[in-house]
C-alpha cells in the first residue's frame, strides 16, 4: 500500500498493492495499522455507495457539527474527485485537491473531518464508495456551491447534472460562521 501526499497535508491518496493473476485481482482497501503508521487514525462506522451517470456532480458536501472523515473510492467507472479545506482559521482555507479515481487505477482518497467533498462522473456510469468515520447526521448536513470561485476548482464539466440541494447551495462566504468546521492546529 502506497500513501501519496497531496498539496494539502491532511489529504492522502492511497494506492493499494494489487495482486492479480488470470483469475482476477485482490487488494486491501483499508488496513488500520498501515493507515495509522501514516498518520491516519480512522475507524469507519458507515459505508455508503452511490451510482451515477456521466456529468452528474455531487457536492460539495460536509457535516458540521459532527464532521465525517471519508475514505472514498470507485469500483466502476471514473470520477474527478475534489476535497476542499473549509476549516475556519486554517492556513490552507479555500484550497483544494483534485484527483481522478477510477476502477482502473484503484486509488482511494482519504478526506479528514473538516473538509468539503464532491465529485463529477467522467465515465458512462460510476459506482462510488464512501467509508465514513461518523454516522450521517441530517441536521449537520451542509452543502457549498460546487462552482464557488473562492475555490477555483477546474471542474471538467461546465454544466453538470445537479440535485436540487446542490443547485441551491450557498457560497462559502454566505455560510454563517457556526456552520463551518474550525481548524485545530
Amino acid at each position: 500500500m502506497k500513501f501519496i501526499p497531496t498539496d494539502l497535508p491532511d489529504i492522502v491518496i492511497v494506492e493499494p498493492t494489487v495482486h492479480g493473476d488470470d483469475r482476477g485481482y485482490f487488494y486491501e482497501s483499508f488496513h488500520q495499522a498501515k493507515f495509522a503508521a501514516h498518520g491516519i487514525h480512522a475507524s469507519f462506522v458507515q459505508t455508503n455507495v452511490s451510482r451515477s451517470r456521466r456529468g452528474v456532480l455531487r457536492g460539495l458536501h460536509y457535516q458540521w457539527p459532527n464532521p465525517q472523515g471519508k475514505l472514498v473510492s470507485v469500483s466502476e467507472g471514473e470520477v474527478y474527485d475534489v476535497a476542499v479545506d473549509i476549516r475556519a482559521g486554517s492556513p490552507t482555507l479555500g484550497r483544494h485537491v483534485a484527483v481522478m479515481l477510477s476502477a482502473a487505477n484503484r486509488r482511494h482518497l482519504w478526506i479528514p473531518p473538516g473538509y468539503a467533498h464532491g465529485f463529477c462522473v467522467m465515465s458512462e456510469m460510476a459506482t462510488f464508495s464512501y467509508q465514513c468515520t461518523t454516522l450521517y447526521d441530517h441536521s449537520a448536513d451542509v452543502a457549498i456551491r460546487w462552482n464557488d470561485a473562492t475555490f477555483a476548482i477546474d471542474w471538467p464539466v461546465s454544466a453538470p447534472e445537479l440535485s436540487a440541494k446542490d443547485r441551491g447551495a450557498p457560497l462559502l462566504a454566505e455560510l454563517p460562521p457556526d456552520r463551518l468546521p474550525i481548524w485545530q492546529p
